[in-house]
């Protein structure tokens, strides 16, 4: 029998008058003092900030910036795994700008418990239509998966999206039944006048694809939106495992991650699709006129 394995969502708050050095300490120690744990996940551009894209240009960073310093040396005092939320990205000098030239993503990191930087995912769908992050940011152009290893012998693929992209299904299709992962992370920066959605697209896509899905949303008010908080932790089976409020706070829950297994076991739905894209030559397309 293998170790459960202890997750832990920091839902951020912030405002409009902290630098973003400040920040970036302050959430440091807020990781660094977790009590003992196996995966911690932060939000979407908790450092730069979700609505804060007059600065973004000025402020990104490459990947050997100093946020992710900062995150790394935490994640190796510690000894877990690191979901950084994601940052405002900017190209090195002599690495590509992307199809539009702009240089600059919105890109999800994990640090490994030795401190690395294991995996990196560029955001796929951007939100704002037309303008902020379309206008702005590269969209990144590939899904990523990882393999994660936790102490007790526990195992899991882990799909990456952000956000936005929780209201792409075929997205989270793909992770789980083509790359098989078993844990799906979505940091966000979603508003609580949308958070209804937030909530019910992430047991949705649990549910369907019979994974863990681990939603860590920010908080507080910033650019005169309101955030809607509400990290969630949902089972393979669509079961709530742990839910925060509005409030800015940490979420912490166990998780079995056999579940994944004895679920898509026992009810064996992705076995039987037939129109995904390993399997798409079964089933043709007729557009009638």
């Amino acid at each position: 029998m293998k170790s459960p394995v202890r997750v832990s969502l920091i839902q951020v708050s912030y405002g409009d008058g902290e630098s973003l050095a400040d920040r970036v300490e302050r959430v440091a120690m807020q990781v660094e003092d977790l009590p003992d744990t196996d995966l911690v996940v932060l939000p979407e551009l908790w450092a730069h900030g979700g609505f804060a894209s007059d600065t973004w240009a000025e402020l990104a960073e490459t990947l050997d910036g100093a946020i992710v310093r900062r995150l790394a040396a935490v994640a190796a005092r510690r000894g877990f795994w690191l979901h950084g939320g994601s940052l405002i990205e900017r190209a090195t000098e002599d690495a590509s700008r992307g199809l539009e030239g702009r240089g600059l993503w919105n890109t999800a990191v994990l640090l490994s418990p030795e401190g690395e930087l294991r995996t990196t995912y560029r955001k796929i769908h951007r939100f704002g239509f037309g303008d902020g992050e379309p206008r702005l940011l590269e969209a990144g152009d590939r899904l990523v998966v990882t393999d994660l290893a936790f102490p007790g012998g526990a195992a899991v693929t882990l799909g990456f999206a952000t956000c936005y992209d929780l209201r792409f299904p075929e997205m989270f299709r793909n992770l789980a039944a083509d790359e098989g992962a078993g844990m799906l992370i979505v940091p966000a920066a979603w508003p609580l006048e949308r958070v209804e959605h937030w909530s019910l697209l992430g047991r949705a896509r649990a549910v369907e694809n019979q994974a863990w899905v681990l939603q860590c949303n920010t908080a507080g008010t910033h650019r005169g939106i309101t955030m809607g908080g509400h990290s969630q932790v949902i089972a393979p089976t669509g079961e709530v495992a742990g839910a925060l409020g509005a409030d800015e706070g940490v979420l912490s829950v166990e998780i079995d991650l056999q579940l994944v297994g004895e679920t898509r076991r026992a009810f064996p739905v992705l076995r039987d699709r037939r129109l995904g894209r390993r399997n798409a030559a079964r089933v043709g397309l007729v557009r009638q006129p």
